[in-house]
């Protein structure tokens, strides 16, 4: 399973990104997706998760409102939206996917140890 993750990208305080994940190589519409992020010297978060129907998303708590994510099972692709972004926003995104079922309403939706496969990241920077 291959994950392509683009989008990434120097962005202003308040304003907009976003980012995308091309996978290939598994039936994407049996994934679950995610997006990671890691800042330096933090731990590797989770932002969001949807489900493989697209029914079910959750979100961190620090982006709730703020982020959105989305995918796209004919194009086999998954995507966050991401507006009003902030300073502490700033980090490595990576999308990832897990062949776990029923996880999204879940803790397990939000751990990256749940996640089988994962791109190689796109830098986000946001800056005044």
């Amino acid at each position: 399973v291959q994950l392509q993750a683009s989008g990434g990208g120097l962005v202003q305080i308040g304003g907009s990104l976003r980012l995308s994940c091309a996978v290939s190589g598994y039936t994407f519409s049996r994934l679950t997706m995610g997006w990671f992020r890691q800042a330096p010297g933090k731990e590797r978060e989770c932002v969001a998760a949807i489900n493989e129907k697209g029914a079910t998303t959750t979100y961190g708590d620090s982006v709730k409102g703020r982020f959105t994510i989305s995918r796209n099972n004919a194009a086999n692709t998954v995507s966050l939206q991401m507006d009003n972004l902030k300073f502490e926003d700033s980090a490595v995104y990576y999308c990832a996917a897990s062949q776990l079922p029923n996880i999204v309403g879940i803790m397990k939706g939000r751990t990256a140890s749940a996640y089988d496969y994962w791109g190689q990241g796109t830098l986000v920077t946001v800056s005044s």
